[in-house]
């Protein structure tokens, strides 16, 4: 591992703080999503099948697009102190292999009591169009 967490504390994060990262989508990426959760559904997988379809092209899997709130949460919002505990997804729009995407986070609620944050999570495409949303709840652990 070659960059590390963030290291926020509850009382660090502040609500409106966000964090981003793009991410360049290629087809070893995708092809390597599907060898490892056996997912190999042929819109995904299969160019020949795929170009067939009114997308024209494989589409990637939302679930492996979404895991890359894992990142979010465990590098940048809040870091090495994240204990991811919800997500949820709303699948937007389609995204294609060759695609820059950008994940992000923005706090939008902060309980004290508990010491979870809700974040307002977004992956868009290079023209901004979106992707995925969803908001994610987190622990940040005192540990």
């Amino acid at each position: 591992m070659t960059e590390k967490p963030s290291e926020y504390s509850f009382d660090e994060i502040e609500l409106g703080m966000q964090k981003s990262f793009k991410v360049d989508i290629s087809k070893n990426m995708l092809d390597a999503f599907g060898r490892d959760t056996g997912d190999h559904n042929p819109l995904h997988m299969s160019e020949e099948y795929a170009s067939s379809t009114s997308f024209k092209k494989r589409v990637c899997s939302g679930m492996f697009l979404s895991s890359f709130f894992s990142r979010l949460v465990g590098m940048y919002l809040p870091g090495k102190h994240a204990l991811h505990i919800s997500q949820s997804l709303n699948f937007v729009n389609p995204c294609f292999i060759g695609e820059t995407i950008t994940v992000g986070g923005k706090v939008i609620d902060k309980s004290p009591a508990t010491k979870i944050i809700k974040l307002e999570t977004t992956i868009t495409n290079e023209s901004g169009k979106r992707i995925i949303d969803g908001n994610a709840q987190v622990i940040v652990r005192d540990d």
